[in-house]
């Protein structure tokens, strides 16, 4: 028997990443969760729910670029502390070694397995959030995370997820099957 529980969002845990953008002439970074795939084709579109009154909204807004970074669980203590404290009262560039990619405005984190430069598509207004839809201009991975097929390998990403429910980070498991495979035995039996 379920239990209704009200509107709870149950799409936990999630990806985190690490949203990057200039602010007053320098780095600024935040630890963002709330994020989600538009679509899978070319341009692609990423969205990432941002509390409206964080400091790195200023530089999104004001370059029109950003970059999303996939910390792995090495990063747990940094990615955390990033997201506790404010760009306002804070410096945060130093961090992270910074490196740059095609986008000016865009910082990037070596420490990061995984990079993505964005160019603000558009941003969503909610009364406490701003959801801003970026275009993927580029990916930067490093040399250990990618196969010798030119793919993310997930397992040597080892990304860091994030679960509202229990407040605490998790990583992947072992992998289960493979997509657009395990159900086929049922497609059979049409």
């Amino acid at each position: 028997m379920h239990r209704r529980l009200g509107a709870v969002n149950a799409l936990y845990p999630s990806l985190t990443t690490i949203v990057g953008a200039d602010v007053d002439g320098k780095p600024n970074f935040l630890a963002v969760a709330h994020v989600g795939i538009l679509n899978h084709g070319t341009p692609q579109y990423l969205s990432f729910g941002v509390f409206n009154k964080h400091h790195t909204n200023q530089g999104i807004r004001e370059h029109r670029q950003f970059s999303a970074c996939i910390p792995g669980r090495n990063l747990m203590e940094q990615t955390d502390y990033v997201g506790l404290v404010s760009g306002r009262k804070t410096d945060k560039s130093g961090v992270f070694d910074v490196f740059r990619g095609d986008l000016e405005h865009a910082p990037l984190i070596r420490e990061c397995p995984v990079c993505m430069e964005l160019k603000l598509h558009d941003i969503h207004e909610f009364p406490t959030h701003d959801i801003f839809i970026g275009e993927i201009h580029a990916t930067h991975a490093s040399e250990d995370v990618i196969t010798a097929e030119d793919k993310l390998d997930v397992r040597r990403v080892d990304p860091l997820l994030f679960d509202m429910a229990s407040v605490h980070y998790y990583a992947l498991g072992d992998p289960l099957g493979p997509c657009w495979n395990v159900g086929k035995k049922l497609k059979r039996g049409e």
